[in-house]
């Protein structure tokens, strides 16, 4: 997310954090012993820089991406697998900085892998004592039943979408990767 932010514009500490914060909404939020520690170590690998200067009376230090910092940022986005993939949190900041990645045949192959990833893999919530996992019309819970529809509802449309981005022929043509 750092480097994602830092690809529109320098930003001091404060306004990342609020950044990153506003991207994850209600999951998660970030101190300044989360943000600070990671730019730290992002300076010293030189992937960003950082200037200290005075703003608003106050001293602030101003984060700006390196071009290793850029290279870095589009290797992650372009190599996205596993868990960037599958996981929502994660995959809501890859598809929010995507666009950075210059070449549309990459960009179009991590859509296609969430693609695969939604279509071949059935998440289960609930689980009987023995660890099997339940079906829908096992669950007398209406609001544990809520949970799956709108789970459901929302990878359905998550689907589509990814099918008007691909283009046609997305659901006929199965993955190489």
């Amino acid at each position: 997310m750092i480097l994602g932010f830092l690809s529109e514009k320098p930003m001091c500490g404060y306004e990342l954090r609020k950044k990153m914060e506003q991207l994850q909404g209600y999951a998660r939020t970030f101190s300044d012993g989360a943000v600070y520690p990671a730019t730290k170590r992002m300076v010293e690998s030189r992937l960003i820089s950082q200037r200290d200067e005075i703003r608003d009376g106050r001293q602030r230090r101003e984060f700006s991406l390196l071009d290793a910092g850029r290279s870095r940022l589009i290797e992650t986005l372009r190599d996205a697998h596993g868990f960037n993939i599958t996981d929502s949190n994660r995959w809501s900041v890859i598809l929010t900085f995507l666009s950075v990645v210059p070449d549309v045949g990459d960009r179009d192959a991590v859509l296609r892998r969430r693609y695969d990833y939604l279509n071949k893999t059935s998440i289960h919530f609930f689980y009987c004592d023995s660890g099997r996992a339940l079906e829908t019309r096992e669950i007398d819970d209406p609001y544990r039943r809520g949970i799956i529809h709108l789970h459901d509802e929302q990878v359905a449309s998550e689907i589509r979408w990814l099918e008007s981005v691909l283009g046609s022929g997305v659901s006929e043509t199965p993955s190489s990767e």
